[in-house]
């Protein structure tokens, strides 16, 4: 058996498959706008200021960053945070097609968090959810979902960070990965789907 095909039988028996995911009743409450969510309970002074210290610019106008863009969510960029090391960072705003001409580097081994920042517009978004799928040789071997929560919308940046994860280590775990990202949310909203690549190295040298 050549090298090849022992890694292709190892990357089998790490494979995950979609219908492995846990089927959910939950259905999430309806979008209410900025205007409904102030107009309710307004009896409740208490719950009012809280709404609006929570809502903050918001509750004054529609915050617009980008009148030409439509949508309540704008991803901005991915970062890929090793504590000690720069941030390695891809650029979602432009062509997502060239993406995976940026591979990461990463040492076997080491752990690490990723961060997504983006801009809420127009309206409260609800339940963001990011979702990361990570292929090895056209096989999925892992799959993770991380619930983001409900923003207000900013004229800043917001952000979000994973909780930290080790990558893989060892012979037959180095190589390139392809990884299937996706910005969603309770609706199943798609507000981005992106595909990016990274290397598993022994070490960091190792370029």
């Amino acid at each position: 058996m050549s090298d090849g095909d022992v890694i292709k039988d190892s990357v089998d028996k790490l494979a995950i498959h979609d219908d492995d995911e846990i089927d959910s009743n939950y259905k999430p409450p309806p979008e209410k706008t900025i205007e409904e969510l102030l107009n309710a309970d307004k009896e409740d002074a208490s719950l009012q200021k809280y709404k609006e210290k929570l809502l903050g610019d918001a509750n004054s106008g529609k915050i617009i960053f980008d009148e030409d863009n439509p949508n309540k969510v704008i991803v901005k960029k991915l970062a890929l945070c090793v504590t000690d090391r720069p941030d390695m960072e891809l650029d979602l705003s432009g062509d997502l097609t060239n993406l995976k001409k940026q591979v990461f580097i990463i040492k076997e081994g080491i752990s690490y968090k990723i961060r997504i920042d983006f801009i809420v517009q127009r309206e409260i978004v609800h339940g963001l959810k990011y979702v990361q799928k990570t292929y090895r040789l056209g096989v999925p071997v892992d799959k993770m979902t991380h619930m983001v929560g409900s923003y207000p919308p900013k004229m800043e940046i917001q952000s979000y960070t994973t909780p930290a994860e080790d990558a893989p280590s060892g012979m037959m775990a180095r190589g390139s990965y392809t990884v299937h990202s996706l910005f969603t949310d309770d609706d199943k909203k798609e507000h981005l789907k992106w595909e990016w690549v990274f290397e598993i190295k022994k070490d960091w040298k190792d370029n």
